[in-house]
Parts: C-alpha cells; structure tokens; sequence
C-alpha cells in the first residue's frame, strides 16, 4: 500500500468530503505526506466550510463551491527535486473541511444543585437539565484553538469543554432568575433563561469560534423532600374544607369495616341507619319545622311568687275589686275598709263582714273597734 500512495500522490488530486457520520466536526483529507499538488480541484458542499493551510499558515478559506488549488508542489518535478530530502517534498498543504451544520445532540445538566434565595421559600436548592445546540462560526479560529491538527475532530472532544463553560454560567443565571421570578414560576420562564443562557454562552464561546444558537431549559426541579410538601400544601388547596373531607374519609372507614365479616360493625351500623332514617322520616312529616341546635343549658330558674286571693268589696251597695291582701291592708288604713264592711272571694257562700274572715282578722289587729254607745 505504501508504494501504491506514493504513485498515486503524484498525480493531480480530486479533494471532496462527504460526511459519513453525525458528530464530526473537523475533518483533514488524508493526503500521502500532506503533498497537495498544483492544480488540485477542491470541491466544498454546502454546509461545510474548507481551511486550507499551505506550508503550515492559513491561505485561505473557501465557502461552498469548486476551486482549483495552487500550492508548490508540481507532480513528479516537486519529487525529484525533494532527493535530498528522501524524496519528500518540503512544501506541506492540507485542506481541513470544518461541518458548520447545527449539531443538537449535546445534553447539559445540573452536577451540584445550585443554591438560590426565593422571596417564598427562602433558600431552596435547584436542579435542571436540558439540551442545547452548537454551530462553529470563525473556522480557522476553531481549528487554532480547539481542533488543531487532528484528522478527525468529534463532537465528544468538544463536550467536556462546553459542559464545563454551561457549569459556570448556569449558577449565575439561575439566582438572577430566582430574584426576579418566584421558583413556583420558573416553568413559565424557561424560554427566556434559555434565551439568556444562549447570549452568555455564544459571548463566551466566540474566543474559540463557536456559536450557542439553541440553549433548552426542559425542566426546573426541587430538592424531593420540598417537593413533597408541595404536594402536600396542593392536596390541602385541593380538599377545601377539610372537616368534610374527614368526615368523608370517616364515612368510607366505616362502610369498609361493615363488609369485614365478624367485626361488629354490620349491626352497629344497621342501627345507626335505622335511627337516622326515622329522624329523616319525622323532618319529612313536618317540613315547617327546621331542625334546630339544641338551647344551651340555662341556669337554675327562681319560682315566681304564690298567686293571691283576690278580693271584691262591697260599699253602699257598689261592687268595687278585685283586690289582693296588700291593697285591702292599704284601705284599712285609709278607713275605707271597716270590720263591717262586706267582702267576698272565690270559694265564698255569701257577702260577710270582713271582720268575720279570719284570713282578714289579721288586717285589724291594730285597728281599734268602734266605740259602744254612751
């Protein structure tokens, strides 16, 4: 194989690439001794970028298209005149094709969780992830500062260094994004942490001819154990009024315990029934009457006092009443009610001298009788 390249090398060469994979980069066509002859024909596709280096510099760099190559190596002559040299020509050229297609396979995550103050919850720790997409925009930069001289530069090669790069912006954006946004409403903001994720890193990835035009935040977590008092607090919101829903829980406690057999419960709950549906059946009977709270206890009630006699007066021959003890005391001392005078009450046969009633003796007492006659 040595001596079939050495004489194909000498003819004019054909330099093309077609990429037969997804995740290179950078790729040298592989040229015996790295002799590109005069008059090569160079053919660049679209989305591919050609460098080519000629005696160890930069000449030129072609977009898409086809181009004739002009370097100092002549075929045959550049070899005879290389004897010296073990017939090795000492003007090197190669062509570096550099893909400048997007490559969106790169994935990027949280390592550490990164601490944030929230205005909520106070200090909280974060995790995210997600995917972003990577472009090489200045080629010959890329290849001086990142792909060198490899053949074949890979995607995987790069990884590692742009994971490193996300690691150390990420920290900064997330906290600026907790300032300003409640972490209970990141999710809505996503979009625009990645748009500014994909700023920063584009600005930092310039040094080395990269662009980030994708960055995407896919999800936003919380430490599982915060995640799980939210949970918690949601239930709570979800539930409402919580005595109904113990009340409820209750009720399928016991409908559960009935159907075990021998518990008990079978015929505790089917007395229970019963006495609820006959104090249903006597709301239905009178539906004027709403059920009430049973009244409070109400302290110990005083009797109120014993009814009096009541009693009527008879005076020249006007019936006057009725009157009770006090009131007829009150005429005794006025001189309105005498011994003599008739009074009647309930119970009574006749009209009698209220001196004659021993329940009224006692209102005479200090009375004195009427004088006898002279």
């Amino acid at each position: 194989m040595g001596l079939f390249d050495a004489i194909r090398g000498e003819f004019i060469d054909i330099i093309e690439w077609t990429d037969d994979g997804r995740d290179t980069i950078v790729w040298r066509f592989p040229r015996h001794d790295n002799e590109i002859k005069m008059g090569a024909r160079l053919t660049v596709r679209e989305s591919q970028i050609a460098v080519f280096v000629n005696e160890g510099r930069v000449a030129d760099v072609f977009a898409p298209g086809m181009y004739t190559l002009e370097t100092r190596n002549i075929p045959v002559l550049s070899t005879l005149k290389g004897w010296k040299h073990g017939f090795d020509s000492p003007f090197k050229a190669e062509v570096y094709f550099v893909n400048t297609r997007r490559f969106s396979d790169f994935k990027w995550g949280t390592q550490n969780p990164v601490m944030v103050r929230d205005p909520e919850f106070g200090p909280v720790r974060l995790r995210a992830f997600g995917g972003y997409s990577v472009r090489v925009i200045d080629p010959p930069l890329f290849i001086g500062e990142l792909a060198g001289t490899d053949p074949r530069f890979r995607t995987e090669e790069v990884e590692g260094y742009l994971r490193q790069m996300i690691a150390g912006r990420l920290g900064s954006a997330l906290a600026a994004a907790a300032r300003d946004v409640p972490v209970l409403d990141l999710a809505v903001h996503q979009h625009d942490l990645g748009q500014r994720m994909s700023q920063a890193l584009t600005r930092d990835m310039a040094s080395v001819g990269l662009e980030i035009p994708d960055f995407n935040v896919e999800s936003i977590t919380l430490p599982p154990e915060v995640e799980k008092a939210l949970d918690k607090r949601s239930q709570m919101g979800v539930l409402g009024d919580l005595d109904q829903y113990t009340k409820f829980q209750t009720a399928g406690a016991i409908g559960d315990a009935a159907t075990t057999p021998g518990s008990g419960m079978g015929e505790a709950m089917g007395m229970g029934m019963g006495l609820a549906a006959a104090q249903q059946m006597a709301l239905n009977m009178n539906p004027q009457q709403p059920q009430q709270a049973p009244a409070p206890a109400q302290p110990a009630a005083v009797p109120p006092p014993l009814p009096q006699a009541q009693w009527f007066v008879g005076v020249d021959g006007q019936q006057s009443g009725p009157f009770d003890v006090n009131a007829l005391s009150q005429q005794v001392g006025g001189g309105r009610l005498t011994r003599d005078t008739l009074v009647w009450k309930a119970g009574m046969a006749q009209w009698t001298a209220a001196g004659q009633v021993p329940e009224l003796s006692g209102l005479f007492a200090a009375t004195p009788p009427p004088m006898p006659p002279a």
